[in-house]
């Protein structure tokens, strides 16, 4: 009994990812010296402000900490499937022409993350890195309709027998750094690391037209969890051209 209360305990421990060593150390340098100060020159006579400080930039503290957070969970792995990459709202689901990569119509769904989510960008389908280009660029708000084709953002193209996908990062308003793992030639596997943003952004997927979507306009997603598209039974955006065409009397 104890030793499964144990495995348990390990299994969903919070881990903090390497991307925020850095941030948080620097965070807790900032912390200890303001509250040092502080409380050095108002702890005497106005106790209140001191408590106040602390109170403040603690919570503050703690809120970048969770930021960087990685927490233990049960990957979904699918062959004829696509995961989404990230933790966030999706806020588009529409046809866009792109002129990056594909250079036709593509389905685009876009996935918000706020500052509150986790922001450990994950690999949605397992296949071979034929592209991976970053883009410098503006930092409009994430979910801005520009923010796709303007901001800085970091592109991957993932492709398998079963479909080619475009996976965009986008830097948000906040978001100043955008980390991608990802090189081309590189064989990846669903679910595994592909990146990281800092402090809000924005994830779209680009699919073939005529690919199912398992997920609908501002639903919650969790990044490596929720099926986002499934592969295996989408039809050609030609060929139901084609269908109609031959239908017609």
């Amino acid at each position: 009994m104890i030793m499964n209360v144990s495995l348990s305990l390990k299994q969903n421990r919070m881990q903090i990812h390497r991307e925020g060593y850095k941030s948080i150390a620097l965070a807790a340098l900032i912390f200890g010296a303001i509250n040092v100060i502080v409380f050095y020159f108002f702890s005497s006579n106005t106790p209140g402000i001191a408590w106040t400080v602390f109170v403040v930039t603690l919570l503050l503290l703690l809120f970048i900490i969770s930021f960087f957070r990685s927490p233990s969970r049960q990957f979904v792995t699918a062959h004829h499937q696509i995961i989404c990459p990230a933790d966030g709202k999706v806020v588009v689901i529409e046809e866009v022409e792109d002129t990056e990569y594909f250079k036709d119509k593509r389905l685009q769904v876009s996935i918000f993350m706020s500052p509150a989510n986790v922001h450990i960008n994950r690999v949605p389908m397992s296949g071979e890195v034929c592209y991976s280009q970053y883009h410098k660029g503006k930092y409009l708000v994430a979910w801005h309709p520009k923010s796709s084709t303007e901001n800085e953002r970091h592109s991957v193209v993932i492709k398998s027998d079963k479909a080619e996908i475009l996976v965009k990062q986008i830097a948000g308003a906040l978001a100043k750094r955008i980390v991608n793992y990802l090189t081309v030639g590189m064989h990846v596997e669903q679910g595994k690391e592909m990146g990281f943003i800092k402090f809000g952004s924005r994830v779209d997927i680009l699919l073939p037209v005529g690919t199912p979507v398992n997920v609908t306009l501002n639903q919650t997603v969790k990044g490596g969890i929720t099926v986002l598209a499934t592969v295996d039974t989408f039809v050609p955006a030609d060929e139901v051209n084609t269908q109609d065409v031959q239908m017609q009397p």
